[in-house]
């Protein structure tokens, strides 16, 4: 059988460092899921680019150490705001050009998540520490793996993933890593986790329940064999990569 593809842009073009620290997770992640990993080189060409992902299945949009430029929802940048990453956000518009052109299955975690929603005419907290929504750390880093609870909305695509797994009763906890935070919902997208605690969004996903759009605010890749949710989340998105491969068969 073969494995279907499922494409990973490199998670920044300024830090080769963090690029070599985050991106072998989300790749074994992926394999672990029944996938094959394929990483488009930031700094390619746009027609290289597309030539790579002619023949994915899926996307996968990672976290990044960037923020997402204000302006292209209508902001200017705060000054906790962080830089910018031109070639990133580049690659992620083509990817999801393409997901959206072609039904393939998506799946966003932390900037990841943020880049989709901008995408999709969303809008960004750009700084929660300085909203008004800072009950809540966070940013505790990949040492905490139970930073704070999320509550999935019923009758969404993750509460399906959450129903399945034992862990999740009677609350379920996730890690933290982000500054930023969804504040309006792009198009066509709707809440599927929130903080309890703070009201800040952790989810998004399809309004249509048939597309396989989700993305995470938390980081599900970091440790996640020893995690069942993030094993389900990632079970679930290598299932829709290989239904959409053997579709277009």
């Amino acid at each position: 059988m073969t494995l279907p593809r499922i494409a990973i842009p490199e998670p920044t073009s300024t830090d080769e460092a963090y690029n070599q620290r985050s991106l072998p997770q989300y790749i074994r992640a992926v394999e672990a899921s029944g996938g094959t990993a394929v990483p488009i080189p930031l700094r390619e060409s746009p027609a290289s680019q597309a030539a790579i992902l002619a023949s994915c299945a899926a996307i996968l949009l990672p976290g990044s150490p960037a923020d997402v430029d204000p302006a292209r929802y209508g902001q200017q940048a705060e000054k906790e705001c962080a830089a910018r990453d031109e070639e990133r956000e580049a690659a992620d518009n083509l990817l999801l050009q393409d997901a959206f052109a072609q039904a393939k299955p998506v799946l966003g975690i932390c900037y990841g998540l943020q880049s989709l929603n901008v995408w999709l005419r969303g809008s960004l907290i750009q700084d929660l520490p300085h909203s008004d929504t800072g009950a809540v750390n966070h940013q505790p880093g990949r040492e905490i793996q139970k930073a704070h609870p999320v509550s999935v909305t019923p009758g969404s695509r993750l509460s399906r993933l959450v129903s399945g797994v034992s862990e999740a009763a009677p609350g379920l906890y996730v890690n933290s890593s982000h500054h930023q935070a969804v504040d309006h919902p792009g198009q066509e997208l709707v809440v599927a986790a929130i903080c309890p605690e703070d009201g800040v969004i952790e989810a998004l996903e399809s309004a249509e329940p048939e597309r396989f759009v989700v993305a995470v605010q938390w980081h599900p890749e970091w440790k996640v064999m020893g995690n069942p949710f993030s094993r389900a989340l990632f079970a679930a998105f290598g299932a829709a990569a290989r239904e959409r491969a053997e579709a277009k068969k």
